[in-house]
């Protein structure tokens, strides 16, 4: 039995792995001369946080106050809040993070940026660029200089670069498209910025861009996050192997109800329901023979060749379609060496969405 001093289902992390992936990560931001500033979202947990910055990450990103209050707490002096602080009450916190670390915002409005003012010691912020995913920012070219423009001249900010993601490479079909979306994301950035004449930082990327667009001239700083786990949407897009998935949802059989069908005790609160239906959404580790059919809350339903495939109390390692809302799910996770439990790890940025 796999672990068997850790009761099922449960967040494991090879940590040789992790170590692994962010050492490579960390190679590829020096070779090409950009700071690295991985997104903490994708692990939630200061101790990875802390062992990026050792290899050499300048900073980190957080999504919300309360992702940056945890890492700020653990020693992190230099944060990007990678989101609009809009409201009294965030505005208040983001001040008071500012006593405590350097930390930059960014967006895409002059409202926010009028809310979040300070003239007695301006906000560096990011205007948010939309190179295609269609989230948030103004296309690029001429709409984000007006835009920059326009923020620029609010008393008590200072425009300090341009930031997008390219979220939309997780949908790309060939590696090739992908490559394009990477050289386009960093291209149409640099290219914003030669246009309005400033000096600004270049903050580019997303794990399946990243080592393309760290080589675009004029790119300044990549923001991956999955790559220090990985998942089975990484593994699809060519990113990614079993090998440097370093973490999984450990699981047991507990049912085997038809001869073509076998039940975990992970279900859609241990995994999500995220990329429900995509072929290959998420992967039984070291099984190819197996595979996921559909999740409820406390089950998760898989297939198998009539006759064959696992046994009741048989533990399983499943690699999640998208690993960042897992990590979520968890308030420890298990680090593991060579098949053997090390010690766990507090999620501590956990639930942290405001």
């Amino acid at each position: 039995m796999s672990y068997p001093e850790i009761e099922t289902p449960a967040l494991i992390i090879d940590l040789d792995a992790v170590e692994a992936n962010i050492a490579e990560m960390a190679e590829v931001a020096a070779a090409h001369g950009v700071a690295l500033r991985p997104h903490i979202k994708t692990h939630k947990m200061p101790e990875l946080a802390r062992l990026q910055l050792k290899a050499g990450a300048t900073g980190v990103t957080c999504a919300k106050p309360g992702e940056a209050e945890v890492m700020a707490d653990a020693g992190c002096a230099d944060i990007l809040l990678a989101y609009p602080i809009l409201g009294e009450a965030k505005v208040a916190r983001l001040r008071a993070l500012r006593e405590r670390a350097r930390v930059r915002v960014s967006l895409d409005s002059v409202e926010v940026a009028r809310g979040l003012a300070d003239p007695a010691r301006p906000v560096e912020v990011l205007v948010e660029v939309d190179t295609g995913l269609g989230r948030l920012g103004r296309p690029p070219g001429a709409p984000t200089v007006e835009l920059v423009e326009r923020i620029a001249g609010v008393p008590g900010v200072e425009v300090v670069g341009l930031l997008t993601h390219a979220g939309h490479s997780y949908k790309a079909a060939t590696p090739a498209e992908r490559d394009a979306v990477a050289e386009r994301e960093g291209a149409e950035l640099v290219e914003t910025a030669a246009l309005l004449g400033r000096e600004l930082e270049i903050s580019v990327g997303s794990t399946p861009t990243a080592r393309r667009v760290a080589a675009v001239p004029g790119v300044t700083e990549i923001r991956p996050g999955t790559y220090v786990f990985n998942d089975a949407t990484m593994i699809r897009l060519g990113v990614a192997t079993e090998a440097t998935a370093a973490a999984r949802v450990l699981t047991t059989v507990v049912a085997r109800p038809a001869p073509d069908r076998f039940v975990v005790d992970a279900g859609s609160k241990a995994l999500t329901s995220d990329g429900v239906g995509t072929p290959g959404w998420i992967r039984v580790a070291g099984r190819p023979e197996l595979a996921m059919r559909f999740l409820s809350e406390e089950h998760g339903v898989g297939g198998c060749e009539p006759g064959a495939g696992p046994a009741i109390g048989e533990r399983l390692e499943l690699i999640p379609h998208h690993v960042c809302p897992v990590s979520n799910l968890f308030d420890v996770a298990h680090g593991v060496r060579g098949g053997a439990l090390d010690h766990e790890i507090a999620v501590a940025a956990r639930g942290k969405v405001r």
